[in-house]
């Protein structure tokens, strides 16, 4: 088997690469900073592709990963781990707009990619990793909003495939709180541990869920979260 984690540099990405390289997959890595793939091709046991790439910058990154899947001779899986978030309380112009740019264009352009690719082999498996923020609205308003379109975009791929005659798979990630960079503060609800985390998408990939929460127990939160009243919800958070 043959998977490409989009943005396995650190987190949640770095740790899946490595539970699947140790599972026997050969994997392609992909991230903005080559030193960091460098040190994790070091850490990985199996056969590792490496390709840097920027998802700031579409027509790069399209080709970056189409270069990669044909150095691989085609993959299984293609994970889309690549995202980014802004907690500034100034709230700039530039951090959302970057936001968008990531979590959004460059999603779908990869997202698109894989799509095609799996369509050409007539089988496959896309894997998203979206967030529990998809469900509301939040202070940080183009990460909720941009991981609302991922799981949309990743549902609206999955409506896709039931008119072809493929093999095709979507699965979207809900993450909540993982101890990553991303997670900064004190006292964070429900912080797992991110080789945890990893595991958990991992297994949720082996059995081809349309939708999972990571950990399992998010999956009352988002829940609860798309039942409640905004009102009821702008009081919680502020």
């Amino acid at each position: 088997m043959k998977a490409v984690i989009i943005g396995a540099t650190s987190g949640v990405g770095r740790e899946l690469a490595k539970l699947m390289s140790a599972s026997g997959y050969v994997v392609g890595i992909t991230g903005r900073r080559s030193n960091l793939l460098d040190s994790l091709e070091k850490e990985l046991p199996s056969k590792c592709f490496k390709s840097t790439m920027d998802l700031t910058n579409i027509s790069e990154s399209v080709r970056a990963l189409e270069e990669l899947l044909g150095r691989m001779d085609g993959v299984d899986i293609i994970v889309i781990n690549a995202g980014v978030g802004s907690i500034n309380p100034e709230f700039p112009l530039s951090e959302e707009l970057d936001t968008v740019a990531v979590n959004v264009s460059g999603f779908t352009a990869m997202a698109n990619i894989a799509y095609h690719h799996f369509v050409e082999k007539k089988g496959g498996h896309i894997v998203g990793v979206s967030s529990i923020a998809a469900i509301k609205g939040g202070p940080a308003a183009a990460y909720n909003a941009s991981k609302a379109y991922m799981s949309i975009y990743l549902e609206g791929l999955s409506c896709r495939t039931l008119s072809k005659e493929n093999n095709i798979y979507v699965t979207d990630i809900r993450p909540g709180f993982v101890d990553t960079a991303m997670a900064k503060g004190e006292g964070i609800f429900w912080k797992a541990p991110v080789e945890k985390a990893a595991k958990q998408i991992f297994s949720s990939i082996q059995k081809k869920r349309r939708v999972a929460y990571i950990t399992k127990r998010w999956w009352f939160i988002g829940l609860l979260l798309s039942c409640l009243p905004f009102s009821f919800y702008r009081k919680i958070i502020s």
